[in-house]
């Protein structure tokens, strides 16, 4: 499995559009092969802050949805970004069925 973690830096004043930009990004990871979860969220302390969250089966699966990365614009918009990829070889359940 491959866990995708980190944030972006985005314009307070902008974040809302950023994340709306975002909402086809979203779908479409979370209907591609090898998605587990895919999120990308408003931090509920700063604002301007985004949070970046993402489960795949496989880097294979990262990799075939990935392709050429963010679009133009979406691109803008960032400010910086500390996003890594993490290879997990265990995984401990701490609450319900896991999927």
């Amino acid at each position: 499995m491959v866990i995708v973690a980190g944030s972006l830096r985005v314009d307070p004043r902008g974040r809302a559009d950023y994340l709306a930009g975002c909402e086809e990004v979203i779908g479409a990871a979370r209907r591609a092969p090898g998605c587990r979860d895919f999120g990308i969220s408003a931090d509920t302390t700063d604002p301007g802050r985004v949070n970046i969250f993402e489960r795949w089966d496989s880097q294979s699966a990262v990799d075939a949805f990935r392709g050429d990365g963010v679009g133009d614009e979406q691109a803008q918009a960032i400010l910086s970004a500390a996003v890594a990829e993490y290879d997990v070889a265990d995984i401990r359940i701490l609450a319900g069925d896991p999927d």
